[in-house]
């Protein structure tokens, strides 16, 4: 099955794109996703999911739109066109 998977901020820089393709099994998890990129990116090992295979604290990864700690996490599964958007954790701004 054909994903969409866009990458903001650190993560955009990390992939070298905002927006890559890739083809999945059926029935491929987000983790399962989430593990490849962080394989085949050098600036993503470790930077989306911990030593459990959870997602790492303060990620926003959202399924067509959906933030998926709202769904099973790591465990969503994913389905022929979904777009996985990854957001790195924001920090900054003035008081």
């Amino acid at each position: 099955m054909n994903l969409e998977l866009r990458s903001f901020a650190t993560f955009r820089e990390a992939m070298g794109q905002k927006m890559i393709e890739r083809e999945y099994d059926d029935g491929v998890s987000i983790g399962e996703v989430l593990a490849d990129l962080e394989s085949e990116f050098d600036g993503l090992e470790g930077r989306l999911l911990d030593g459990d295979g959870a997602i790492q604290p303060q990620l926003s990864i959202l399924k067509n739109g959906r933030d998926v700690t709202h769904a099973q996490g790591p465990e969503t599964p994913l389905e022929e066109g979904d777009t996985l958007s990854l957001f790195p954790p924001v920090a900054g701004g003035t008081a």
